[in-house]
Order: C-alpha cells, then structure tokens, then sequence
C-alpha cells in the first residue's frame, strides 16, 4: 500500500529477506503485511509528536481524505522541520531491528 512517505522509506530488503525464511506463503504476506503496519505506525508517532495540536487534526483529515501524497508532505514540510530526515530515521531503525529479528528467527527455524 503507498503512503505518503512511500516515495523516501522502502520495505524492500525486509521483503526480501522474509523469502529466505522456511515459513508459507501466506505466513510471509502476513508478516510483511505486519512489517508494513509497524512502520507505518511508528511513522505517524514520529509525525504525530512534532505537530502542534491543531496540526495534528489538520493532518488526520488530510490522511483520511487520502489527499495526495505530496499535498501531505507539503503541509509537513511547512509545520516541522527536517521531517523526512526524522520519518527516514524511524523508519531506518525499525528496518535494522526488524532485519536483526529475522536474522534470529533464522537461527530458531
């Protein structure tokens, strides 16, 4: 599913890295659809603690309008500084904690 970060933060080398687990096909979409979840929520923490209150709603109607991508990154870019920097560093840190779980889950499987 495209986000509107979509363009900067990729999921792809967890993907990938999920196809060299033993497990189903459907236990590898289900944990890539859960890979997908973690970060996206971790992202809206990150966006959600660097908004004023009234941006904060602002925001959320944006994202449940589904306006488009760039329209929301436009209103960040306005209301918080250096907000791809820090939405890249969220997502950068999950991708490395995630790559170091299935690392392990390789060593247990």
């Amino acid at each position: 599913m495209a986000h509107f970060y979509t363009r900067f933060v990729s999921v792809e080398s967890i993907v990938q890295e999920l196809h060299n687990l033993d497990l189903s096909e459907e236990e590898k979409i289900h944990l890539a659809a859960l890979i997908d979840s973690s970060i996206h929520h971790a992202i809206l923490d990150e966006v959600l603690t660097n908004l004023k209150a009234d941006d904060k709603k602002l925001f959320l109607k944006l994202l449940a309008e589904d306006e488009e991508h760039e329209k929301i990154m436009k209103f960040l870019d306005e209301r918080v500084d250096h907000i791809e920097d820090k939405i890249k560093k969220v997502a950068d840190d999950l991708t490395k904690e995630m790559h170091k779980d299935i690392k392990e889950a390789k060593g247990k499987i």
